[in-house]
């Protein structure tokens, strides 16, 4: 409860706790009560000196915002340097005391206010009055409360008594606007003991609970009294209460001090009656420092003016209530003897202080393993071995360590001889040769310990007690805030001052700290190998690092960047973290290797920073050449050309704008706009075209480009705003926002303004979330009202769920504001501009060629344009960001960190050895280091910059695989069917495939021209001479994207409903191939709450043999380019086409188009639609083996060398085949039974064949979404595994682990990993909030369902949990999870995509079907 209090009366709340275990629960569900500011909740580790971040956080940005720390009672002895600082701000420190008190009277000399709690309810209590004399007097205090006591009731203090309780200090707030006040030098004095009182006074009056700072309990004719300073005094005080006359303690009083600092020592006179005659003072204290105790002395002055009394002095031990009458009774029996013992210890002895185990926070055991999979046994980290804590593990003490080791190795190699060897010698010699080789020796060691067994003499028993020494070890120091701190940076410099063979690992898991400050210094030093990685960042460059440290010789320091704050922090914040440290800058990558020469040698591995270092370079040689041509200008041109450029371009910007509103006759109208999808930015941009036709002075900006301070200049302010995520605010509005909601000095009561908010009002359909439909506006219209804003028109809000979306609630809206500004009666036309769209920009582009070679050319920037966006998809290329990023490289003035996926087009799925090492080497060449197995059976590259584009995309093409039409308004990837075990079926399926696959492709020669001509090449002229025919697309293509997909029964793993047309493989009577049933219509992409859109199965309408396939598939397509939607691309799918029209019309114009009918479709059934793994036996004979590759990422982890695994199987296994799963895994195909050892060798060895997963995980798969994916509302491919896993917990408790549930995960509703026929699918919806559908067909037959809307993690969990434990019980034989569910009655079933929404009411809080 005090962390509540906490919570509800600061603007930050720091939190120390050790990294290893939870910190304290800060209550988040309430708002601070001095401001709009939502409290700040920030983590702090004991071992990272958390008093001075404290001080420098109040010291700097963060002053004048008030603050709580809640700490352990341990950190506070180390803390006391600071707190003499931190005694003249208004800080409140809440502590938690355990069994020893002295940590707490340590503090005494302090300066800061001391209360003691001796409940719950007095900890809450408490600590909000020592905030009121914390704000009142400008001085910190501490609270300090009993753990053990932490469980009784406590009655809540409400919002509206804190407020009156702090009335003062708000009021202050509110009306001076200045809480930097509170932190200036205020050395005068201040009678914090009156704050106390008058603080504890006006408590009393508005909670009707009082306190004493002193508060006396007993008999008022007592002749003896306890004052008692620690743990369970309340018990001793509840004792003396229920005493009856005649007992003991009936005489005898206690004395509880509530405030210790400052102690009133008038106070304590005034407490005791004054027939007390001996009084006791009992101190929790686990080892006395002096002879007399600090309360003890107080007492004893306090009382000194009084001859008559005795004061004696006492250590109080552990009590508990069954203990505390027979404490009670020996401290009154040997305070009433005549000669009183001094120090008696009164209760149970402490009990053992635990000597802390050695732990690494499982976050840090990345680099451990990383460290162990360079140097394997040779590794020895000298402070973490067993038995080791404490002192040990202190870098300082384990460099004394690791010197004494390798003095003890150098004696014994210098001293060790073969002589007295019998059978050894030769062993001992080989070792004797390479004894000083860490790679070597470990070999030979080895080898000399199996000949000194074997050997029998003496000397060979005397060298084998040596044996340890006999490998040269590799030594590594590992500093860690979390175990190992090296606060003073101690062990670092000691390490370079011994010039010795040691390296030091320092890992930072800080943000703020200034760790990477010890690179620099080792770099001064001048004899260290220096590395600055992050794992997260870049795995290689690690690896790179580690092994130099290593073959350096004289000492290194890696320092290692590892952000979090807790053990249980999820790689995916450690990563969103790392990027963006390192994109900034604010963490550098590179490695320092100095040399005798002179000639140290430095390589930046920051991709960004090392490219700006170019570009300046660049700059700086032209500047240079300028200068040397013509030098009378070279002064004038380095030190004014920049400060002139800017203050021209200034200076005819103002002159610009000036001339233009001299041109204007009407008032000023400022709009503002939040916009994510671009909707919000359109319409406050055509609200600025109107208001200017109506004479309006109007100029229109995001919310973000403004600058705030100006804010109270406005007379009349627009605000447009759309709804992102779970009511927030868009990426260029979120500065604004926080801006203006924090402001302490806004006033904007001259400025007249309105809303319009832009939302949907069935997005968040529970009623518990109804508040976020158009919130950002809402919270928009109430802080401006708020800072005094003048309300000129009601807040407008555009519904998405309106008949014409939001432009029903602006049309309404608009009339309004002309008529509150007085231009209503105007008559205006305004030109509005033609919006182009993407059909625009087909046409317009010459056959797909655009702009793409000019923007790829343009340097200032790491885009393209947004009409070569479009097109270069049509060329296999999306242009992305990395939105982990965004906001940081926002906050630095940078454009987003702009990169390309790029996609294959790989028919069917099937790479040869050759391609595969190929595509590894471009992931590593220009990507990200990792690539990506799509559920669309191909590659895929993320992270390729845009001076890569060209290199990389050529290099795909020379390895014999394309990228054109992999995206695009085309005929994309064509799939097929795996099927392994089917080896000579297979092989026409697949040509069945790749035939489809080349006859369908674009026939533009743009492509061959942008990517596979060099800079020499041919280019064409200006004016689009040379022209292109599409005989199948035409010069607009597709109104949308196409998908076909070829399965083979009984196995439906491509999904074959879902694609636009689908070919099912029908053998005849002998097995082979007749012929394929067709289907039309499939299609996955929705909107969220569009009911308009919905996922539709494929209806399977006639049968075609195999020299039609190819004219069927145009037929198809064909007419889907004649008679699609291309007016709204929401509706222009060949699934809407298909429900349009019908499906006899389409099978009328195929038939026409081939010149004869088709037959009717022919009998099949689909069993499965999941992967089989392991290994299988084909027809041919040749082996297959189905690997578990999670969500399609090839990547190398410290846990896992997946990707250097299978580059390894690709160049060692000859005659092998990659065949790529529709569900993102693999199948190492056509193995030979002579190279079938080999390739189970290389699978054991970097753990490939490991399918020890259960069938929930086995059968899931993800879409990429965050942090590439522009359209991803939430994680995908980075949560799912986390999800699962602890979802496993109830699949194994339920017996499960070997039955097949196909889960899937998107982050937006588009449906790239086909979640519409899972039997379990979770769709992003905002950050960290998901829809949960149910009663999809186990091998995709059926759609599936919304259960449940806007879920978080828990709630999933609390969902699935008891669901699938009924399914493990209840199931019928071979009844599959997506059945049961609809049988069960959990959800409807879903017939068509028609009735996709049917079934479901959204206004619903529990969303039941």
């Amino acid at each position: 409860m005090s962390a509540r209090t906490a919570y509800l009366t600061s603007d930050t709340v720091y939190v120390v706790g050790s990294a290893t275990a939870p910190a304290h629960a800060v209550s988040a569900d309430e708002s601070n009560v001095y401001s709009p500011v939502v409290p700040q909740v920030v983590r702090l580790r004991e071992t990272a000196d958390p008093f001075l971040q404290v001080l420098e956080a109040l010291g700097g940005d963060a002053k004048g915002r008030l603050a709580t720390v809640i700490a352990p009672a341990s950190t506070l002895v180390q803390a006391v340097p600071h707190l003499y600082r931190l005694a003249h701000l208004p800080l409140t420190i809440l502590v938690e005391a355990r069994d020893d008190y002295a940590d707490i009277q340590a503090l005494r000399s302090t300066g800061i206010a001391i209360f003691q709690a001796f409940s719950p309810q007095e900890a809450q209590d408490l600590s909000l009055v020592a905030r009121s004399v914390a704000v009142s007097t400008r001085r910190a205090n501490i609270v300090f409360f009993e753990k053990q006591a932490q469980e009784s009731e406590v009655t809540a203090l409400e919002t509206d008594q804190i407020e009156r309780l702090l009335g003062d200090a708000v009021g202050a707030r509110e009306q001076a606007l200045d809480a930097s006040a509170l932190y200036t030098a205020n050395e005068s004095a201040v009678d914090v003991s009156s704050a106390i009182t008058t603080a504890l006074a006006e408590f009393s009056k508005v909670t009707g609970r009082s306190y004493a700072p002193l508060e006396y309990t007993g008999s008022q004719t007592a002749d003896s009294a306890i004052v008692l300073f620690g743990s369970n005094a309340a018990s001793f005080r509840a004792r003396i209460a229920k005493s009856f006359k005649g007992d003991v303690e009936s005489a005898a009083g206690v004395l509880l001090v509530r405030v210790y600092r400052p102690f009133d020592a008038a106070a304590v006179q005034k407490a005791l009656p004054a027939t007390v005659k001996r009084v006791a003072v009992l101190e929790q204290l686990r080892t006395r420092t002096s002879r007399w105790n600090p309360l003890f002395l107080d007492v004893l002055q306090a009382l000194q003016a009084r001859d008559d009394v005795k004061v004696v002095s006492g250590q109080l031990g552990i009590n508990t209530e069954e203990t505390v009458s027979q404490a009670l009774r020996g401290v009154l029996h040997n305070l009433r003897a005549d000669k009183p013992l001094q120090n008696l210890f009164v209760g149970n002895p402490f009990p053992e202080t635990q000597k802390e185990s050695l732990q690494t926070p499982a976050i840090e055991s990345a680099y451990d393993k990383i460290l162990k999979q360079v140097f394997g046994d040779r590794l020895d980290i000298v402070n973490r071995q067993e038995g080791l804590a404490g002192l040990s593990t202190s870098p300082e003490y384990a460099l004394g360590r690791a010197l004494a080791q390798q003095e003890s190795r150098a004696a014994f190699v210098s001293a060790a001889s073969p002589e007295g060897l019998t059978s050894a010698k030769d062993a001992f010699h080989a070792w004797q040769a390479v004894a000083h080789s860490k790679q070597e020796s470990a070999c030979a060691a080895a080898a000399l310990v199996e000949a000194l067994q074997a050997d029998t003499s003496d000397a060979a028993k005397k060298l084998l007690e040596n044996a340890s020494l006999l490998p040269l070890p590799t030594p590594w120091l590992v500093v860690s805030d979390a175990w190992a701190a090296d606060l003073g940076n101690g062990g670092v410099h000691h390490l370079l001052a011994s010039d010795a063979k040691v390296n030091m690992l320092v890992i930072d898991s800080n943000p703020g700290s200034r760790k990477k400050d010890v690179g620099l210094y080792a770099m001064n030093f001048g004899n260290a190998y220096v590395a600055s990685t992050a794992v997260y960042a870049s795995y290689t460059q690690v690896l790179a690092a580690m092994v130099e440290a290593d073959k350096f010789d004289g000492p290194s320091v890696v320092l290692a960047y590892l952000p979090y704050t807790e053990d249980d922090a999820t790689p995916v914040t450690v990563l969103q973290e790392t990027k963006r440290a390192v994109e900034s800058g604010a963490w550098p990558l590179y490695r320092f290797t100095p040399s005798t020469d002179g000639e140290a040698k430095f390589e930046l591995d920051s991709e960004r920073l090392r490219r700006e270092l170019q570009d300046f370079l660049k700059r700086d040689q032209r500047l240079s050449q300028l200068a040397r041509r013509d030098p009378k200008f070279a002064a004038s041109l380095a030190s004014h050309h920049g400060a002139e450029v800017r203050a021209q371009q200034k200076r005819k910007a103002r002159s610009a704008y000036d001339k233009m509103l001299e041109s204007l006759s009407g008032p000023p109208l400022t709009i503002l706009y939040a916009s994510d999808g671009g909707n919000a930015e359109n319409l406050s941009k055509r609200l600025a075209r109107r208001a200017k036709a109506r004479t309006l002075k109007a100029k229109v900006m995001a919310m973000d480009d403004y600058p705030v301070e100006e804010l109270s200049n406005e007379k009349n302010l627009i605000l447009v705003s759309a709804t992102a995520g779970q009511g927030e605010f868009p990426q260029n509005g979120r500065n604004f926002w926080e801006a203006v909601r924090s402001s302490l000095d806004l006033d904007l009561s001259n400025t007249n303004f309105s809303v319009f908010a832009m939302g949907d009002s069935h997005y968040w359909p529970r009623a518990a979330d109804k508040h976020y439909y158009n919130k950002p506006g809402k919270d928009l219209l109430a802080r401006v009202t708020a800072l005094g804003g003048k309300l000129m028109v009601d807040i407008g809000l555009g519904d998405d769920q309106d008949p014409d979306g939001y432009e029903t609630g602006y049309q309404a809206w608009e009339p309004e504001l002309w008529k509150a500004m007085g231009v209503d009666k105007m008559d205006v036309v305004v030109d509005e501009p033609k919006v182009r769209g993407p059909e625009d920009v087909k046409v317009e582009s010459n056959f797909l060629r655009g702009g793409i070679v000019a923007g790829l050319k343009d340097e200032s920037t790491g885009a393209i344009s947004a009409d070569d966006a479009l097109l270069t998809k049509f060329h296999g290329t999306y242009m992305q960001d990395d939105r982990d990023v965004r906001e940081q490289r926002k906050a630095d003035g940078l454009e987003p960190a702009y990169s390309f996926m790029i996609r294959a087009r790989l028919p069917a799925g099937v790479a040869t050895p050759e391609q595969w090492i190929a595509m590894d080497e471009i992931s590593d060449t220009y990507g990200n280091h990792t690539f990506k197995l799509t559920t669309r059976q191909t590659f895929q590259w993320h992270g390729v910059l845009k001076r890569n584009l060209k290199r990389t995309i050529a290099a795909i093409n020379k390895a014999l695989i394309t990228t054109i039409a992999a995206c695009g308004d085309v005929n994309r990837n064509v799939m097929c069917s795996t099927i392994p075990s089917l080896s000579d079926f297979h092989a026409q399926v697949f040509q069945t495939a790749k035939g489809i696959s080349d006859h369908l492709l674009p026939n533009t020669s743009a492509y061959h021209e942008i990517w596979l001509t060099d800079d020499n090449g041919k280019e064409l002229v200006a004016g689009g001479e040379v022209k292109d025919t599409e005989p199948l697309y035409g010069p607009t293509y597709l109104p949308r994207k196409f998908k076909i997909a070829v399965a083979v029964p009984p196995t439906n793993d491509v999904d074959v409903y879902t694609n636009d047309v689908g070919f099912i493989a029908i053998r005849d009577d002998k097995g082979a191939l007749a012929g394929f049933n067709v289907s039309l219509g499939g299609g996955m992409g929705t909107t969220h709450n569009n009911k308009k859109t919905y996922p539709r199965l494929g209806t399977v309408f006639a049968f075609c043999t195999p020299q039609d396939v190819n004219v069927v598939a145009e037929a198809i397509m064909i007419c889907q380019r004649d008679n699609g939607d291309r007016k709204d691309r929401k509706h222009a799918r060949l699934k809407y086409t298909v429900d349009d029209f019908g499906v006899p019309f389409f099978r009328e114009f195929v038939e026409k188009y081939i010149g004869h009918a088709l037959e009717e479709p022919r009998d099949f059934v689909f069993d499965t639609n999941v992967d089989v793994f392991g290994w299988q036996k084909g027809e041919d004979g040749r082996h297959h083996f189905g690997m578990f590759i999670e969500n399609g990422r090839i990547e190398d982890t410290p846990e896992f060398q997946m990707k250097t695994g299978l580059r390894e199987i690709a160049k060692q296994v000859k005659g092998i085949e990659f065949r790529l799963t529709p569900n993102q895994h693999l199948i190492l195909s056509n193995v030979s039974e002579k190279q079938l050892g080999k390739a189970k060798d290389l699978l054991a060895k970097y753990k490939l064949d490991n399918l020890q997963f259960t069938q929930l995980r086995l059968s899931s798969s993800a879409c990429v979404a965050l942090p590439t994916c522009g359209l991803a509302m939430a994680e995908s491919e980075r949560y799912l595994p986390v999800l699962i896993t602890k979802l496993e917990e109830t699949i194994t408790s339920a017996g499960l682990e070997k039955d097949s549930i196909v889960m899937r995960m998107t982050g937006c509703p588009n449906g790239c990993a086909r979640p519409w026929v899972a039997e379990i699918a979770c769709v992003g919806k905002a950050p960290g909030t998901y829809n949960l559908y149910l009663g999809g067909g186990h091998y995709g037959q059926r759609l599936n369902k919304l259960y449940r809307a806007s879920l978080q993690e828990g709630e999933i969990l609390d969902v699935l949990t008891p669901m699938i434990r009924k399914w493990a019980v209840e199931r019928k034989d071979g009844e599959a999870f997506g059945d049961f569910v609809i049988r069960a009655g959990y959800i409807k079933e879903t017939f068509e995509g028609k009735d996709f929404h049917d079934g479901v009411d959204l206004e619903d809080e529990t969303l039941a079907a």
